[in-house]
């Protein structure tokens, strides 16, 4: 009776197994991801009851369990968790006794990637302080909006960035009452602060724990800068609970506290300081901090230091791809890769040479809190909406009209969802459960976000300003920033789904699709910047070939610009508006450029003549 009992028992769970895997394959990751999404809200939760409201609440946990465990490595020096906590101790102290500031103020932190940024940071967060990340790579005239708009009362440059200060603009600053700390025993003006030998005067003895104490954790702990769709910076408001959140996206990638983490990113984006500093503290993990991004070193670094998991963004993993191929390719301990924008073809080409290494692709953007995870590292995708992702998030995809760039609506004037298949508008439904902060100083900026009535009367959601598509299988994958994709012959063209089919080409090594202008034309026609493999020499034959035969008439580029250097951001993301704004014009561009000519069925050079012809309209496009 009982054999017979668990037979049926055995017999009906192997039916189970086997209709899952034919009806819903991916139960079982959608499941783990689920119970880990759920884990780490119950981990912050219980991290708040106990008072662990900040991530300096979190640090100063690890470095009572593991004080002696190597937290940073950078240029072969190792810093101990007890080594952090004890120096910005001291910069906690500096400022208490020589910074003339109160707890809630705005100190604004310029420094590259370096300890001292997260002494710095850690020790100003430590007497309750607000800091606002300024990105590094912007001028004097976009530093001064970013320091007025957080309200900043002191500003500390490191060593590694006096170079890129005017003296115009420390004058600026003082003039505005905003005290300047420099990371230099040497100081340019008797009302400029120099730290480094104060932090020699102080003691290294905890502050008040009072000063740092998070009475709510929807308060603000930073700023970080994000251009937007305006490129001008916007300050994106980052809560104590949010900080704590994304301490945890590494723990639900399968890492652990033995794992070595390599961040080559710059610390004042988001995904370095939280996910990689703070990622690191969550799980007593050490971090190999690199100065700058070196795709000739990155290997070497990886090797020599034994590291498990590391950070990229934007073109990152191309340019490793693009190094040339070494014996010892695969020979490393990564395991886990962590990041965003990474395309598919590199992506392949990336596990193929380097190994199976775990690739979680991921979608979050600096102001809101919906995030996405490819936890099941299907090539391609941002994200899945698995069958319990109802219980974690609550957005939608809205039909868009991109060339007119507004939400389509029905006659009732309500949104109006995008097919399965194609591109729509990603909204979050602001909820008490997922907040969107805003920008401080900005209510206009912060009101733009934010869509009203989309569904039903008095519905909030928060426009991402992201094109994705979600397939048939509930995969999500990213199209456009909604300002990149353009409209040519009443189509919608993807710039990231060109860049794409043209990297193909063997003599592509990089590749930028954007879209220009032409005199008498609506919309903007495509034009294809192109850095040139090593060695290799521009196939226009080749290219006009590939593109007939990959994409529609619409989406073909008809000019290239070939160019030597591909302009990127900090972040390694093409920078397109430069290279739109200055267009196919020959007398202003000295680059070769081409021209896709029908008649010769290839990519002619782009001379003055044939450029006089098309704007006159002589040839018709």
């Amino acid at each position: 009776m009982l054999c017979t009992w668990l037979s049926t028992i055995a017999g009906g769970i192997a039916v189970l197994c086997v209709a899952l895997k034919i009806f819903l394959p991916y139960f079982w990751k959608d499941l783990i991801y689920f119970l880990r999404r759920k884990r780490s809200k119950a981990t912050v939760k219980k991290w708040t009851k106990t008072g662990i409201c900040s991530i300096i609440d979190l640090f100063m946990q690890t470095v009572g369990k593991n004080p002696h465990k190597p937290f940073l490595i950078y240029e072969g020096t190792v810093y101990t968790y007890q080594d952090v906590d004890r120096r910005s101790n001291r910069v906690a102290q500096a400022f208490l006794h020589y910074g003339n500031l109160k707890k809630g103020d705005t100190v604004a932190l310029l420094m590259g990637n370096a300890p001292d940024f997260i002494h710095v940071w850690f020790g100003l967060a430590k007497l309750g302080f607000v800091v606002a990340f300024l990105n590094t790579s912007i001028h004097s005239r976009s530093l001064l909006r970013c320091i007025n708009t957080c309200a900043a009362k002191a500003l500390v440059i490191g060593e590694d960035c006096l170079g890129l200060i005017e003296k115009e603009f420390i004058l600026n600053l003082l003039e505005n009452n905003v005290a300047v700390w420099l990371m230099s025993t040497s100081s340019p003006s008797q009302h400029v602060h120099t730290l480094p030998d104060k932090l020699d005067k102080v003691p290294d003895n905890p502050v008040p724990s009072h000063l740092r104490a998070v009475t709510d954790t929807r308060n603000t702990a930073l700023y970080i800068f994000t251009s937007g769709s305006t490129g001008l910076p916007k300050a994106a408001i980052i809560t104590h609970l949010r900080t704590l959140a994304a301490s945890l996206v590494f723990t639900q990638c399968g890492a652990v506290s033995q794992d070595i983490m390599y961040v080559t990113l710059p610390l004042y984006h988001i995904s370095a300081s939280l996910l990689g500093i703070g990622g690191c503290i969550q799980l007593g993990a050490t971090c190999v901090l690199k100065k700058k991004f070196s795709a000739r070193q990155f290997w070497n670094d990886c090797r020599k230091y034994n590291v498990t998991m590391f950070l990229y963004i934007g073109e990152l993993c191309r340019y490793l791809c693009n190094q040339p191929p070494k014996e010892e390719d695969r020979v490393h301990q990564v395991r886990i890769a962590l990041g965003n924008g990474i395309r598919p073809s590199v992506w392949k080409e990336f596990l193929m040479r380097f190994g199976p290494i775990k690739i979680f692709e991921f979608y979050g953007s600096t102001e809101g809190s919906l995030s996405f995870l490819n936890y099941s590292n299907k090539i391609g995708a941002v994200g899945r909406v698995g069958i319990f992702s109802k219980f974690l998030h609550s957005f939608e995809l809205l039909k868009y009209d991109v060339w007119k760039q507004e939400v389509i609506k029905d006659e009732n004037g309500r949104c109006k969802k995008a097919p399965i298949g194609k591109p729509g508008l990603l909204v979050l439904q602001v909820t008490e459960d997922t907040p969107f902060s805003g920008y401080v100083g900005n209510r206009e900026a912060s009101e733009k976000k934010l869509l009203r009535n989309v569904f039903v009367e008095g519905d909030v959601y928060l426009d991402t300003g992201d094109l994705l598509e979600m397939d048939e299988n509930g995969f999500l994958y990213f199209t456009d920033r909604v300002g990149d994709t353009f409209r040519w012959k009443g189509e919608n063209v993807a710039t990231l789904e060109v860049a794409e089919i043209i990297s193909m080409m063997d003599f592509v090594q990089e590749v930028n699709v954007y879209g220009v202008s032409v005199k008498n034309y609506e919309g903007r026609i495509g034009m294809a910047a192109i850095v040139l493999k090593r060695y290799h020499t521009f196939n226009g034959e080749r290219l006009y070939k590939h593109v007939e035969d990959f994409l529609p008439s619409y989406a073909k580029p008809r000019f290239v610009r070939i160019m030597d250097v591909m302009q990127i951001t900090a972040t390694f993301k093409h920078q397109k508006m430069h290279l739109a704004n200055e267009g196919f014009n020959p007398e202003i561009i000295s680059e070769p450029l081409y021209f896709m000519y029908e008649p010769a069925r290839s990519y002619i050079p782009l001379t003055r003549e044939i450029y006089q012809k098309v704007v006159s309209g002589e040839i018709r496009l």
